[in-house]
């Protein structure tokens, strides 16, 4: 995401560190995508949905702690963020299959336009984004 980009709809959520989250952070992704009619994108949004709330809830967040799931839109661009209070590196499986981990987020570089790590102050913040021309005229209900 470039700084120039303006991601005016905002959507955002909290989740406790259970099984139960993933689907649900997976509906709640859904019902902002239909508010903002972006249908066509729900089916591939979601599944990088699970396997970043999935990574979030297996490595990412300590017991008693919560993860975020944040939607933004804006200016031709669609992003998640899975936000998590946790240390540890994030790494994608090599195509070779050396590693024993990390093959979702293959799925997730195969499906979005991008996707990344950033640092926060306690923990990290690991993002994907969707070209979406309609996201300028998407509601901001």
């Amino acid at each position: 995401m470039n700084e120039t980009t303006q991601l005016t709809l905002v959507r955002q959520k909290f989740y406790r560190r259970e099984r139960r989250s993933v689907p649900a952070a997976r509906a709640f992704v859904r019902w902002a995508l239909e508010d903002w009619r972006m249908g066509p994108l729900i089916e591939p949004v979601l599944l990088c949905v699970s396997e970043l709330a999935t990574n979030a809830l297996r490595h990412g967040v300590p017991p008693g702690r919560e993860f975020d799931v944040r939607v933004l839109a804006g200016g031709g661009l669609l992003r998640i963020e899975v936000h998590d209070s946790g240390g540890g590196r994030v790494e994608a499986a090599r195509p070779d299959g050396e590693l024993e981990y990390g093959r979702g987020l293959l799925l997730v570089g195969a499906l979005a336009d991008r996707w990344g790590v950033g640092d926060r102050e306690i923990g990290k913040v690991v993002w994907c984004e969707f070209a979406w021309p309609g996201a300028d005229q998407a509601r901001g209900s």
